[in-house]
């Protein structure tokens, strides 16, 4: 039984398309009735966008139904296909807790409601049958108040149990405006104690070095080894390890083809960077974590034991991953000598 570590993923783009459907269809059909058929409904969630921006909207759909009293539901079926589908071990979702509170209320008091939901998460999904250590990462997002980006990792630091480090998200132009203001908060969090990625070098708009220093992985990060392999020796001694999610360029029309890729694994491992291969948004995907890697080596873009390293490497980057080594090493070793395999897990 392989157990993987999935370190970026979005909680609103994992909900697979046949979970969402059913959701409009049990509570909002007004959202279904849009569609001629679930194939419709599929093919416009699921198909490639244009530009980050327009691929960007897509979460707008989930954000608003993910409220505090559908999270369990929406939560408790991403951790049984997670576990069930991909053989996971270990889950970081990241998300916007604000952007899942009530629009009419004010700032204040939905930087309050924020508090709730992230409870309302963390207590989700660590009360489901399937045994995956997971954690919480709050994004801060470009096209938030500086108000609301510094209550996230206050939040952060309010909760430790659930919630593992901070990410900035959201559009790319936005960042340039508000430089300064990202690199004032990155260093607030690091003061704090709290862990901090980005979405950073995803797309030629999005290569913004200033932050690069702030960070311990980069979200994405494929524009440094394709456009800037000159910062590769910094970014290894540093310890950054890349967050690279394949199917999300092509989704996104950041890269006409995965082969695209190969250069950004060669000169990695050329460098001694680490990557960690992630779905990003699986379920706008329906790409879920063991097709990424299939797809990765049926490309000939990594081979067997560059694939075993980025697993590896997700494991050793991984925030809220206390153990040294990979799981199936620990399950295994309580194994008893007359069983062949491992049946249950937990």
């Amino acid at each position: 039984m392989a157990l993987y570590a999935e370190l970026h993923r979005h909680l609103g783009g994992s909900v697979v398309p046949r979970i969402l459907w059913r959701y409009f269809q049990r509570n909002e059909p007004g959202q279904s009735a849009q569609f001629e058929d679930y194939a419709a409904f599929e093919d416009f969630y699921t198909r490639p966008r244009n530009t980050l921006d327009e691929y960007l909207e897509l979460h707008t759909i989930v954000e608003k139904v993910q409220t505090a009293e559908t999270l369990p539901y929406f939560i408790y079926r991403l951790l049984r296909g997670a576990y069930v589908f991909e053989n996971l071990a270990y889950l970081e979702l990241r998300y916007s807790p604000y952007l899942r509170t009530p629009e009419h209320l004010s700032q204040g008091d939905r930087i309050d409601a924020t508090a709730k939901i992230i409870q309302v998460v963390g207590e989700a999904s660590q009360n489901t049958p399937y045994p995956i250590v997971n954690s919480q990462i709050l994004c801060m997002h470009s096209k938030l108040p500086y108000e609301v980006n510094k209550a996230m990792i206050d939040l952060a630091v309010q909760f430790p149990q659930y919630v593992c480090a901070v990410d900035l998200a959201g559009g790319n132009h936005q960042y340039a405006e508000r430089l300064p203001e990202f690199v004032k908060l990155y260093q607030y969090a690091l003061a704090r104690g709290i862990k901090t990625t980005g979405h950073l070098y995803e797309t030629t708009d999005g290569c913004f070095p200033e932050l690069l220093p702030y960070l311990n992985r980069v979200g994405h990060g494929i524009q440094i080894p394709l456009l800037y392999p000159e910062l590769l020796p910094e970014v290894a001694a540093r310890g950054q390890c890349l967050e690279v999610c394949p199917t999300t360029y092509l989704q996104t029309g950041t890269l006409e083809s995965l082969d695209q890729l190969k250069i950004v694994f060669d000169r990695c491992f050329e460098a001694g960077v680490d990557i960690a291969i992630c779905t990003d948004n699986a379920g706008l995907h329906n790409v879920r974590l063991p097709f990424e890697y299939e797809n990765l080596l049926t490309h000939n873009i990594i081979n067997f034991e560059q694939l075993r390293s980025c697993q590896e490497a997700a494991f050793k980057h991984a925030f809220a991953w206390k153990h040294k080594t990979r799981p199936e090493t620990i399950l295994n070793s309580i194994l008893r000598p007359d069983q062949g395999s491992l049946s249950t897990v937990g």
